[in-house]
């Protein structure tokens, strides 16, 4: 009888230390490598969906850094009002000029396609310099974003990681 106290004493102290390691190993994960959001706006719109659930990886952008094109997670600047984090395309990288115009995007003064888009631009924004540490961000759902065109620039620092896959629904699934 005290043999059977001992084991159920001793699988006891197991499962509790394999639920204790688990724990520490999800919140490791969820902090330094990968995170996973729902998406409540239109503004990647058709690229992500209102409701589309995704993870996002929060290491490879410490170290090879940022390309245009990807869609990255990050803090909004103050002058957006805006608290929740954002999901949006990065357009421009430090030293790069964007200029919108007649339904287009100019970046470093080439015309850009943007297979992604919604719909053609609907707004003009003049010529600007990307500042140094600073991105520029749009919605692929352009005319329905409260991006970059409105609020101004991100602070690199502020980048939380990069969309990694789309996991939910299902007949959405894609590894960015």
């Amino acid at each position: 009888m005290v043999l059977g106290i001992k084991s159920i004493t001793q699988e006891i102290k197991e499962w509790i230390i394999t639920i204790l390691i688990a724990l520490v190993l999800v919140v490791i994960i969820r902090m330094f490598i990968l995170d996973s959001r729902i998406v409540p706006t239109t503004s990647m719109v058709p690229t992500i969906k209102p409701g589309d659930r995704l993870f996002v990886e929060k290491i490879t952008h410490r170290f090879s850094g940022l390309e245009r094109g990807e869609v990255i997670v990050f803090k909004p600047p103050a002058q957006s009002g805006l608290k929740d984090d954002l999901i949006k395309r990065l357009i421009a990288l430090p030293g790069d000029t964007v200029e919108i115009k007649d339904g287009k995007l100019f970046l470093n003064g080439e015309v850009q396609t943007e297979g992604y888009l919604a719909e053609p631009l609907k707004y003009n924004m003049p010529k600007i310099t990307v500042p140094e540490n600073k991105l520029f961000m749009l919605g692929d759902n352009r005319n329905r974003s409260y991006d970059s065109h409105e609020w101004g620039f991100v602070d690199i620092q502020n980048v939380k990681g990069k969309a990694f896959i789309t996991y939910w629904p299902l007949n959405r699934m894609k590894i960015w």
